[in-house]
């Protein structure tokens, strides 16, 4: 069994009992990123005593939440969207690995929320990732609009995201944004469009309320994008 199966079991589980990743971390006695690691099979190897915590909090045996990853393994890969959104944060990846993981996601657009598209991180600056992504097919678009302040940014990485949601909430009332939101539902119900940002975690990231609001208006399928190097092999 891959650990990428086994943080599917996880987040379906979690969603089916309607908690967030955040309510998940506060019943595991886990924290939320490393709820986000195991999610997104970020990690190699969670360990027995994280895996049993998670178990307890999702009210599941491991032998149970273990069944149900390996019915994912021999399922294969989770269904290939048709269209919707893939969630997917550059943190801590590599962009060799990252196009690999949205070909294999069936992404065929990437839309680039973030205010300014550069990055000192080697190819996700704006030129590098267009060209990245245009060498295996995959289409580009820098939704300036729908990129966050500077001075929104604190309560995101001081632990209050909501009320930098709230905030941004604010901001997408501006023609531009609104604009750039239709553009981004259109793909949506087209193909499968990926909204990217620099962040891992979607909890910690204005992202977030701009994918919540298109899944509002399209009703289309939303799924975050596993780490690339847990599906080798």
């Amino acid at each position: 069994m891959r650990f990428t199966e086994l943080g599917q079991a996880v987040r379906a589980r979690r969603r089916t009992a309607g908690m967030t990743r955040a309510d998940l971390a506060n019943r595991s006695g886990l924290s939320a990123n490393t709820v986000m690691k195991v999610e997104q099979g970020q990690t190699r190897d969670p360990g027995v005593f994280k895996v049993a915590a998670l178990c307890r909090a999702l009210s599941v045996s491991i032998d149970g939440l273990v069944t149900e990853a390996e019915r994912n393994e021999l399922a294969g890969e989770e269904p290939t969207m048709v269209n919707g959104i893939v969630s997917v944060g550059y943190e801590g990846r590599q962009i060799d690995d990252f196009v690999a993981g949205l070909q294999r996601a069936g992404v065929r657009t990437v839309a680039d929320v973030r205010l300014n598209a550069i990055s000192r991180k080697p190819g996700f600056s704006k030129t590098r990732l267009r060209d990245a992504l245009a060498a295996v097919g995959i289409g580009y678009v820098h939704m300036r609009s729908l990129g966050n302040s500077k001075n929104n940014r604190q309560p995101f990485w001081d632990g209050h995201p909501e009320e930098g949601r709230r905030v941004f909430r604010e901001a997408l009332q501006s023609t531009g944004a609104q604009a750039s939101l239709g553009e981004l539902s259109q793909l949506a119900r087209d193909h499968v469009v990926a909204v990217l940002c620099f962040e891992a975690d979607v909890e910690r990231c204005h992202r977030k309320v701009i994918i919540d609001q298109v899944v509002k208006d399209t009703a289309t399928p939303v799924a975050d994008l596993p780490a690339y190097e847990s599906l080798r092999g």
